[in-house]
C-alpha cells in the first residue's frame, strides 16, 4: 500500500462543521500524528499508468510511498493509497486511479462501497470506466463495513469522503465542476447522505437501491431476520426505542435527515421493482428519498402508490409506464418521475446497480447547470457484464 502523508488545505479544514472543529480543538489538537505531519515538508509520489512522478518526503530523503502492484478484483492501473482525513487526522485507506496524462483538469468519480464492504471491495466497473474515459477515481473506505459507531454515516465517515475528494484534488488536476458520486445499496445510502451533507461539492449523484431511513430499515430487516438489524444496533448502540440517544443516532445517520438540503444537486435515484422481496431494501426507500427533494408538492409520489409498489415484486399495471431508455435496455425502466433536479426510476430488476446507466448519466452533468436526462448509451465502455446485485 502506498502511504500519502497529505494534509487537507486550510480552506477545507475551516469548512468543517462546528462539531468537528470543536472536536479537533479539544481532543485532537495535540495529536502526535498531526504534529509530525505538520512538521514535514512533503511531496507525494504519484504513479500514473506506465509513469512515475517521484516526489519525496523530507525524512532522511527517503520516499514515503511505494507501489505494491494490482489490487485484487480491480484493473492493474488502480492502486491502494492512504490519505489524511480531516475528521481525526488519521491515515485512511482508499483505492485510487489517476490518468497518465494529467496536464488538463479531469472529472473525478468518488465511488462508494456497499453496506458490508470496504475500500477493497471489487467494483472493477468504476476503474474500467475511469481508465477508458481518463477520469480520476477514488474508492474510499469511510470506516469500512457498517457495523461499528465509527462507520455508517458517522462524522468520521462523512469527513473521510470529503477528505478523499480533497486528496484527489491535491495530487491531480480535477475539474471541480465535474465531481461525481455513485454507489449501490450501502453506497447508495452514503451517496444520498453525502448529497445532503455536502451539496455544493457534487456535479451529479447517482444512487442505486439505497437505504434511506435507518430506523425503518431496522424494523424491515428485523422482521425478515436479516443480518442488517444487528449491524445497525452495533452502529447506533441498541434497538430503536432503547433510549433517546440511540434514537438520535438512527436519525442523524440516516440520509433522510439530510437529503432535503440537496434540492439543487443533480440527483438520480434508482432501484429494481423486486428489491425488498428478493433483495434487502424495499423500493419505498428510493421513492421516499425522491419525495424529499421534489420541487413542487404535487410532484410527490403518493403513499398509496408507494404501498402498491412495495406490496408485490412486479409493477402494478396501473403504474406501468412506457419508457424508452437506451441505458436500461436489459433492465427496462418501468416507472419514472422527474422534479426539479431529481429523477427517480424503478426498473425491471432487484437490488442491482446498472453501472453503465449511472456512469453515462453522470458524464453529462456539470455543477451549477441543469440536469441532463436524455443521455445516449455509452459507446466507449461496455460494462453490462459487470452489472450486479449489491449489498450482500
Amino acid at each position: 500500500m502506498e502511504r500519502f502523508f497529505w494534509q487537507p488545505p486550510n480552506s477545507f479544514r475551516k469548512s468543517r462543521t462546528k462539531t468537528m472543529l470543536s472536536m479537533t480543538s479539544s481532543k485532537f489538537a495535540g495529536h502526535s500524528r498531526h504534529l509530525l505531519v505538520a512538521a514535514l515538508s512533503l511531496v507525494v509520489t504519484t504513479i500514473g499508468l506506465g509513469q512515475e512522478q517521484t516526489q519525496r518526503a523530507a525524512i532522511g530523503g527517503q520516499p514515503k510511498s511505494r507501489f505494491t502492484g494490482p489490487v485484487a478484483g480491480w484493473p492493474s492501473e488502480v492502486r491502494a493509497v492512504e490519505y489524511l482525513s480531516a475528521a481525526d487526522n488519521t491515515l485512511q485507506p482508499a483505492l485510487f486511479y489517476a490518468p497518465k496524462e494529467n496536464t488538463s483538469a479531469r472529472p473525478l468519480l468518488v465511488a462508494l462501497h456497499s453496506w458490508s464492504g470496504d475500500y477493497t471491495q471489487a467494483n472493477p466497473a468504476y476503474g474500467l470506466w475511469c481508465i477508458a474515459k481518463q477520469w480520476v477515481m477514488v474508492h474510499p473506505n469511510f470506516r469500512g463495513i457498517n457495523q461499528s459507531p465509527s462507520a455508517c454515516g458517522s462524522e468520521l465517515a462523512v469527513q473521510d469522503i470529503l477528505s478523499a475528494v480533497e486528496y484527489a484534488k491535491s495530487v491531480c488536476k480535477v475539474d471541480e465542476d465535474r465531481i461525481y458520486l455513485m454507489g449501490g445499496s450501502g453506497g447508495g445510502y452514503a451517496s444520498l447522505l453525502m448529497a445532503g451533507r455536502a451539496p455544493k461539492v457534487w456535479a451529479g449523484v447517482s444512487a442505486w437501491c439505497p437505504i434511506y431511513d435507518l430506523k425503518i430499515w431496522h424494523a424491515e430487516t428485523q422482521e425478515r431476520k436479516l443480518k442488517y438489524a444487528e449491524m445497525l444496533e452495533k452502529v447506533c448502540g441498541g434497538k430503536p426505542g432503547f433510549s433517546p440517544q440511540v434514537d438520535e443516532q438512527y436519525r442523524v445517520r440516516s440520509a433522510a435527515a439530510w437529503l432535503r438540503f440537496a434540492k439543487q444537486v443533480n440527483l438520480s435515484i434508482n432501484t429494481g421493482i423486486t428489491d425488498g422481496h428478493n433483495g434487502s431494501v424495499p423500493v419505498s426507500h428510493t421513492l421516499n428519498a425522491f419525495n424529499d427533494v421534489v420541487s413542487k408538492p404535487n410532484e410527490r409520489i403518493s403513499a398509496d402508490t408507494i404501498a402498491n409498489m412495495v406490496k408485490q415484486p412486479s409493477m402494478p399495471p396501473a403504474l406501468l409506464q412506457k419508457i424508452d431508455d437506451p441505458l436500461l435496455q436489459r433492465n427496462p425502466a418501468l416507472f419514472r418521475r422527474v422534479s426539479g433536479t431529481a429523477q427517480v426510476t424503478i426498473f425491471q430488476g432487484g437490488h442491482d446497480i446498472i453501472y453503465e446507466a449511472g456512469l453515462s448519466w453522470l458524464e453529462h452533468q456539470q455543477r451549477g447547470k441543469p440536469p441532463v436526462w436524455n443521455v445516449p448509451a455509452a459507446s466507449q465502455v461496455d460494462l453490462t457484464k459487470l452489472d450486479t446485485a449489491v449489498g450482500k
